[in-house]
């Protein structure tokens, strides 16, 4: 069996004399695609970094195979250093590494290698950290929230880009659809402790259900237990009281198992106060425009939103989603055209901007407005405090100043305020930036509750098919168009018609025009990873199939069920892995020498 790439044995890490990582263990090995998943505060980034070699934990040891190269990618990359964006990818480069490497992914993604990096947005900077991560080609990747100001083409870039790749992978993000598409087992931190599951993401709720609830069963049957233990203290001693000593020791374990059990984590609560019901008709926007320094963001568009209508707006970022959005709720005026809005509208607005916040105010000024500490809810007084709960701020937290917040409690707490006003249309421009998983199903919940109008500007494809009925995203030269359904309707609709989703294939410029169309004279060409799978991949065919046969030999031996079941099950787990990753390898190379062919034709 080949050595494991990175491996930790019994991690011990503690802050503040609580213990975030109690006893973790974790093997990584060649290949392997993993997500790690937990809640804000975990410890999933530390874990990460530990893995990468930053941090040094209370205790335990790190074991990393001699020669690999590992690339760790930062939630908040720093680029201050750098002289320029391609220096800063170059300096990821080992001595044996192609340099033409850094420049192919900047180009890729759209990156001017010559800018300053201090000069970036924070989408820039994000595929600039990236492309240093990425241009080694290294044997072990940790990304930590890779899709973070990354807008949807990017996002599906990268996905194609690491499904190409042969690296181990261990990725933390709160993009469902990303951690889906590229996992193959996951790794669940949970109150100090690391769980596995040799499945992808798309099993973990259940699997993450099944074992709480057992948790839960296994802490009632040790209730019901002391109970009776207890009640033999009481009634079932002679009438000398006489106790066995060896029993009450039991009992008083039974105890302390009880005290030491760690409940799950609270879940916010998330409730939008609901005002007086709206018109029939919400918005209606009439052949409007709007363009900037000549160029057309929006061009000649016509809308009607109805009440109850869950409408969600994508695109590539500096296409004019936010425009859009202030556009037709009057934020913003047309240059052209008119919008009307219904009657009796009340609007809650979610800003991504997060303007409102002021580093130096603290959570409970942001809340109660600097009068007290009342926060009006729906017209009613409640206590700050109790109001911040259920939120998941611990009272200590009202008098800290916004800007020591992590970005899930930055999230959290503008979604305390925007949900505290009555509303019957909520203005959501990037609601699930920085949300761990439990709190995105929860306000998923409460959105599906929500009797008003929705507008939803997001990148998480996952949340929009759970949460909208409509999508509108960009055509071309400004226009946009609407489509029924959530995001994984749209493409069907969309048709063979490549330019009614310009860019959707790899990342657009920021705050630029979209460059122009090559001419269809210009012939596409592989990719250096199409070339590079096309070669790898029968070998890889081979090996996979020898791998079954060798399974299959040994299942075939009638009483290995019987002398060891534990063995059998393993063998019939690992052939099952095995069939799934064959068929891939299969399909992949079918798809490429299919596209190779083809290019040869043309």
């Amino acid at each position: 069996m080949a050595a494991p790439l990175i491996q930790l044995k019994d991690v011990r890490l503690s802050f503040g004399g609580t213990a975030l990582l109690d006893g973790v263990e974790f093997t990584l090995s060649a290949g392997e695609r993993l997500c790690l998943v937990g809640r804000n505060g975990s410890g999933k980034s530390t874990l990460l970094r530990i893995a990468a070699g930053l941090i040094e934990p209370d205790g335990g040891t790190r074991f990393l195979q001699p020669g690999i190269t590992v690339r760790y990618l930062a939630q908040e990359p720093d680029l201050s250093a750098a002289g320029s964006v391609l220096g800063y990818v170059e300096e990821g480069l080992g001595p044996a590494d192609d340099r033409q490497r850094a420049q192919y992914l900047l180009d890729e993604l759209r990156l001017d290698g010559h800018a300053d990096p201090a000069r970036l947005s924070g989408g820039e900077a994000r595929r600039a950290a990236l492309a240093r991560a990425l241009a080694p080609d290294p044997d072990v990747l940790l990304l930590d929230e890779p899709t973070n100001h990354l807008d949807l083409p990017t996002i599906e870039w990268l996905e194609h880009e690491l499904d190409l790749r042969h690296s181990a992978l261990v990725i933390i993000s709160h993009d469902r659809r990303f951690l889906k598409n590229l996992s193959r087992g996951t790794l669940w931190l949970d109150r100090g402790r690391l769980r596995r599951d040799e499945r992808g993401f798309s099993a973990f709720e259940a699997w993450r259900d099944e074992v709480l609830a057992e948790e839960q069963r296994e802490q009632h049957k040790l209730g019901r237990k002391i109970l009776a233990e207890e009640n033999w203290l009481r009634y079932g001693v002679t009438a000398r009281r006489k106790r066995n000593v060896g029993r009450l020791a039991a009992l008083e374990t039974l105890r302390q198992a009880r005290r030491d059990f760690q409940g799950t984590p609270e879940r916010p609560v998330l409730q939008a106060v609901q005002g007086d019901r709206s018109g029939t008709l919400v918005i209606e926007a009439e052949r409007i425009s709007k363009s900037y320094d000549g160029r057309a963001i929006i061009a000649d568009f016509s809308m009607r939103i109805q009440r109850g209508d869950r409408i969600g707006i994508v695109g590539p970022n500096g296409s004019g989603k936010t425009t859009l959005l202030d556009l037709l709720i009057g934020k913003l005026a047309p240059d052209v055209g008119t919008v009307r809005l219904g009657a009796n509208l009340v609007t809650a607005i979610l800003d991504q901007r997060r303007q409102a916040l002021a580093a130096d105010a603290t959570v409970a000024e942001f809340l109660t407005g600097g009068q007290g500490d009342t926060v009006m809810i729906g017209g009613r007084p409640r206590h700050v405090i109790g109001y911040m709960k259920d939120f998941l701020f611990p009272p200590e937290r009202a008098r800290s100043p916004i800007g020591v917040l992590s970005g899930g409690e930055r999230a959290r707490l503008l979604l305390a305020a925007a949900l505290a006003k009555p509303s019957n249309l909520l203005v959501l421009d990037e609601p699930t930036n920085d949300l761990d998983l439990e709190t995105l199903d929860v306000l998923e919940e409460m959105l599906a509750e929500y009797r008003g109008t929705i507008l939803l500007v997001t990148h998480d494809r996952d949340f929009l098919d759970r949460v909208v009925n409509a999508v509108i995203a960009p055509h071309r030269r400004g226009r946009w168009l609407e489509y029924a359904g959530g995001y994984s309707d749209m493409p069907a609709q969309r048709g063979d018609d490549e330019e009614a989703h310009q860019g959707a294939a790899r990342p657009a410029v920021l705050k630029e025009p979209a460059a122009p169309r090559l001419p269809k004279a210009v012939k596409r060409k592989l990719s250096f990873h199409e070339k590079h799978a096309l070669e790898v991949l029968p070998g890889q065919i081979a090996e996979i199939e020898t791998k079954i046969r060798d399974y299959q030999q040994q299942l075939a031996d009638t009483t290995l069920y019987q002398r060891d079941r534990k063995t059998f099950e393993q063998i019939s787990s690992a052939l099952a892995h095995a069939q799934t990753d064959l068929a891939a390898a299969e399909q992949k190379w079918l798809e490429l020498e299919i596209l190779r062919e083809n290019l040869a034709e043309d």
